[in-house]
């Protein structure tokens, strides 16, 4: 193999394939990433855990302003704002309550005697984060 040298010496066709090889790399496992739907995941998750209380007429949408009833209530987020950023799990209110990654008091559901609501209710399964997790990220779409 012919091997292309720059004027320092270093062989570049070598650099080149693993730039190349990293780069396919990368194209193959972001192509791997499955795309989750609202309407067969996320939706689903929203109905069996945070509809009773978030139904729009509950204790949740009563104290928040907040309802997952339709995608449309769900994107409108709280009386304070937005609770889902399309694009940004990890800029987004939903995400972080369900992760467990905000005051105990306002955890989602609620699951611990600290909490402020009446109402309570198990954390959601690590698969069921991952795919809010996911569906936030690749854009939150009504799909």
């Amino acid at each position: 193999m012919q091997h292309i040298v720059n004027k320092e010496g270093e062989i570049l066709q070598t650099r080149i394939h693993r730039i190349l090889i990293i780069a396919v790399a990368s194209i193959l496992v972001a192509g791997c990433e499955r795309s989750v739907s609202y309407k067969k995941e996320i939706r689903p998750i929203l109905r069996v855990n945070c509809l009773k209380c978030h139904d729009g007429e509950g204790e949740g949408s009563t104290a928040s302003g907040f309802s997952v009833q339709t995608y449309d209530s769900l994107m409108k987020g709280t009386k304070f704002g937005p609770v889902v950023v399309p694009g940004s799990a990890a800029s987004s209110t939903l995400y972080l309550i369900v992760t467990n990654k905000v005051d105990p008091k306002i955890q989602m559901p609620p699951h611990n005697e600290e909490s402020l609501a009446k109402g309570r209710g198990e954390s959601l399964h690590e698969l069921q984060v991952k795919d809010i997790e996911l569906w936030i990220d690749q854009g939150a779409k009504n799909n």
